[in-house]
């Protein structure tokens, strides 16, 4: 039982930094990648639908992202919805194919960038620190109940604070990682 207690906070633990990893992707650096509209939607007969469910999303270079919708009347609202985004992007519509070139990041835009990648990071590590609190709560009432001994209480705690360093640190590594990338001109 113990150890299902340590196994549940590292499973917890991990979401939480594949949930960082989703949002330090959607950070744009200068490079094209399609993920950076993975999140917006386009309205689709009614229904809110990702671009990716309604058109092919490639990289044309490593500049300019290539969206080809599969239906021709479709056009137009993925391209409203690149404008609408915020992403700072200007289609470009040629026929059936809409191209997105990526502008060139300022210093300015990437020093913001990277201060919000940091603060992703940090959002990612408060949300590791609450799985080890809400877990070292649980072994206190374990414990309350005696179900755990003190010193099998003091052993899981140690247990799960290794785990939160070692989460922590795959935090600051994936952060520092995208600061670079976004950095690099």
């Amino acid at each position: 039982m113990s150890d299902d207690i340590k196994k549940d906070a590292q499973a917890r633990m991990a979401k939480s930094v594949e949930a960082l990893k989703g949002e330090l992707s959607r950070i744009r650096t200068g490079r094209a990648h399609t993920g950076l509209l993975d999140h917006l939607t386009v309205e689709y007969y009614g229904t809110r639908t990702p671009i990716g469910k309604i058109a092919s999303v490639t990289v044309g270079d490593a500049r300019t992202l290539v969206v080809t919708p599969w239906e021709k009347g479709m056009v137009a609202a993925i391209e409203r919805a690149i404008l609408e985004s915020g992403l700072g992007f200007n289609p470009v519509t040629t026929g059936m194919v809409i191209r997105i070139p990526m502008p060139p990041l300022t210093e300015e835009r990437r020093r913001e960038l990277s201060k919000v990648a940091r603060s992703e990071g940090e959002n990612g590590k408060i949300a590791v620190r609450n799985i080890r609190r809400d877990t070292n709560n649980h072994l206190k009432d374990q414990l309350k109940k005696k179900v755990l001994s003190e010193d099998e209480e003091k052993r899981l705690q140690d247990g799960v604070q290794k785990i939160t360093d070692q989460f922590i640190a795959e935090i600051d590594k994936l952060v520092a990682a995208k600061e670079r990338d976004i950095l690099e001109i």
